[in-house]
C-alpha cells in the first residue's frame, strides 16, 4: 500500500493547474515610480555597526545631534567610545527644537575647510533633517535658501552631497528615509530642501534607541508615523507597492503605539520603530495628505511641535474627508481604504462601508484622549488665525490629499481642535 489516504467516493484525479480556482480577473496596474531609499539595518543593537558603515565613507566624521539627549545618554557615551576605538575622529553640531535656515548655513559656515567625509544624524526629525541639509551643502558653497521651496531663488541643486547616515532615536517623522529637510523660520515659513541626492546612504533603525523616550514625544511621534502611514495610503499617487507597506506600518502602529505609550516593552518600541520607518518610506513615494497640509503653516506660525499638530488634527481631519468623499465621491477608492483599516482594526470581517469609516474615526478619537494631545489653543492659535493658516496650507501635502476640502471645511477641522 502507498501509505497515502484513499479518495473519497466520486473523487477525481486533476491537474495541479486545475485544482486552483480562478477566483477573479487581474486588474490592470497604474504605472508606478520608486524613489531612491536608503540601505537599512534594523534591528536591537543594530546601532553598534555605526563605526564599522561610517569607517566604509572616511575617517571624518560630522555628528548631528539632538542638544542633550543621546550626548548625553548610555549609548551616545558607548557609541562615541566605539568611534574611538575604530580611529574615526567627529566634530559635532547640536540642534535645539526645529532647525533652521540660520542654523544649516551657520554650521555649514563654520565647517567650511574642515574635511568632513561622512555625516551621522542621529535624533529625532530635527536633527535628522538638519543633518540631511548639512550633508548636502557642505561641498557646494551654497546658502539653503537657494534651494528652499518657495523661499528663494529655488535654484536647482546639483550637489554633490557628502555621505549621510541617518540614525533615528525617535518613532516619528521617518526622516531617514526621506529626501527632504524641513526648515523652519518662526513666525515665517516651514519649507522643504527636497533632493533625491539628499536620501541617506544608510539608515540605522536600532529600537532599543526609543527607550528614553517620555511618554509625551511618544505620543506626539507615534501619531504622526501614523498619520503619515494613514495619509500615504490614501493619497492620489498611492500605489499597490506603497499599500502594502503602509497596512503592514498602521497595523504595526495599531498594536504598539498604546502599549509603549503606557508601559516600555523590546516588543512595542521595535514594532513602533518599524513603523515610522515604513511611514517615511511610503511619504517620499506618495506625497501625505490634509493634516500635513495643515501643519505646515501651523508649525511656521506657531511654536507646535510637528508631532502634536498631526496627533492633534488627524481625527478630525480623516472625518472632514470622509464626509467629503460620501458626498462627492461615493465611490472613491479613499474611501475604501478608509473602511479597511477601521474593519482590520476592528478585526470583524464583516464590518464595512459607513460602519467600518466611523470604527476608524472612534479609534483616532479614543487615541487624541488617551495620548492627551493639546488643543491648538495650548500653543496661541486662536480663531481668528484660523484664515491665514488655510490659505497657507494649499500647496505642499495637501495637493495629494484624496479630496479637495473647502475652505470651510478645513477652518472647522481647525476650530474642532481649538
Amino acid at each position: 500500500m502507498s501509505g497515502q489516504p484513499a479518495a473519497d467516493a466520486g473523487e477525481q484525479s486533476a491537474s495541479p493547474a486545475a485544482a486552483l480556482p480562478l477566483i477573479d480577473t487581474p486588474t490592470p496596474i497604474a504605472p508606478f515610480a520608486l524613489a531612491r531609499l536608503p540601505r537599512i539595518e534594523f534591528g536591537a543593537g543594530v546601532l553598534d555597526k555605526l563605526p564599522a558603515i561610517a569607517g566604509e565613507f572616511g575617517r571624518r566624521l560630522l555628528i548631528v545631534s539632538g542638544r542633550r539627549s543621546f550626548a548625553e545618554s548610555a549609548s551616545g557615551a558607548r557609541l562615541f567610545a566605539d568611534l574611538r576605538r575604530a580611529g574615526l575622529t567627529f566634530e559635532q553640531v547640536q540642534v535645539a527644537g526645529e532647525p533652521s535656515p540660520e542654523l544649516v548655513d551657520g554650521a555649514v559656515a563654520s565647517l567650511r575647510g574642515t574635511p568632513v567625509e561622512v555625516v551621522v544624524g542621529i535624533g529625532g526629525g530635527s536633527a535628522l533633517d538638519a543633518a540631511k541639509a548639512i550633508a548636502g551643502l557642505l561641498r557646494t558653497g551654497h546658502s539653503v535658501l537657494d534651494h528652499l521651496e518657495g523661499v528663494g531663488p529655488e535654484i536647482p541643486y546639483q550637489g554633490p552631497a557628502t555621505p549621510f547616515i541617518a540614525v533615528p532615536t525617535t518613532a516619528g517623522s521617518g526622516s531617514e528615509a526621506t529626501k527632504n529637510a524641513v526648515l523652519t523660520r518662526t513666525g515665517s515659513f516651514k519649507k522643504s530642501f527636497r533632493h533625491d541626492k539628499l536620501v541617506a546612504e544608510w539608515a540605522i533603525v536600532d529600537p532599543e534607541l526609543l527607550a528614553t523616550c517620555p511618554p509625551e514625544l511618544i505620543a506626539a511621534n507615534g501619531l504622526d508615523a501614523f498619520t503619515q502611514l494613514l495619509e500615504s495610503f490614501v493619497a492620489t499617487r498611492a500605489n499597490p507597492l506603497t499599500d502594502a507597506l503602509a497596512r503592514a506600518g498602521i497595523m504595526a502602529a495599531r498594536a504598539a503605539l498604546g502599549e509603549l505609550y503606557r508601559q516600555q516593552s523590546a516588543a512595542a518600541r521595535a514594532q513602533m520603530a518599524h513603523a515610522s520607518l515604513l511611514s517615511g518610506i511610503c511619504l517620499a513615494q506618495t506625497g501625505l495628505g490634509a493634516v500635513h497640509g495643515l501643519a505646515s503653516p501651523l508649525g511656521a506660525f506657531f511654536p507646535i511641535p510637528h508631532g502634536v499638530v498631526c496627533g492633534t488634527l488627524v481625527a478630525a481631519t480623516t472625518a472632514a474627508n470622509i464626509a467629503a468623499l460620501e458626498a462627492r465621491a461615493p465611490e472613491h477608492a479613499a474611501l475604501r481604504k478608509y473602511a479597511e483599516v477601521g474593519r482590520r482594526f476592528a478585526r470583524q470581517k464583516g464590518l464595512a462601508g459607513p460602519a467600518a469609516r466611523r470604527y476608524l474615526i472612534d479609534c483616532l478619537l479614543h487615541w487624541q484622549d488617551e495620548l492627551a494631545l493639546p488643543r491648538l489653543s495650548a500653543y496661541g492659535v486662536r480663531s481668528d488665525d484660523l484664515p491665514r493658516v488655510v490659505a497657507a496650507s494649499r500647496a505642499g501635502s495637501m495637493l495629494t490629499n484624496p479630496v479637495v476640502l473647502s475652505d470651510d471645511e478645513l477652518g472647522g477641522i481647525l476650530r474642532e481642535r481649538l
